[in-house]
């Protein structure tokens, strides 16, 4: 899995490419959300447009990563989620604690 951090108009552009899984993909997550935090982001956007499979470790690092920002006053929000990952959260009924955008100038603006 591979992970690119930008910025954009303040706010930390997390995109993920790959597999969100148990072992390194939820590790990687975890280690690039605490470092943009650590950093100082308050306002973190995950791109998840090219994520091809995410686990329940995935889902429980993305709702761990909300929590972690949230509690130091930051802001998580979610952007292109794929139909599968879609799906997961609705079914966990996720999808009512994030945020979620498919445009990226949007969720920025919503910020």
């Amino acid at each position: 899995m591979k992970i690119e951090k930008r910025e954009r108009e303040g706010v930390t552009i997390l995109a993920v490419e790959g597999k969100i899984t148990i072992g390194k993909g939820d590790v990687a997550l975890r280690d690039a959300v605490h470092e943009a935090v650590g950093g100082g982001a308050g306002k973190i956007l995950i791109d998840l447009g090219r994520v091809q499979t995410i686990d329940s470790s995935g889902v429980g690092e993305l709702v761990s990563a909300f929590t972690t920002v949230r509690n130091r006053g930051g802001r998580l929000k979610l952007l292109n989620l794929p139909s599968k990952v879609n799906d997961i959260l609705q079914i966990t009924q996720l999808i009512t604690v994030f945020e979620t955008f498919d445009n990226e100038s949007e969720a920025i603006a919503s910020f």
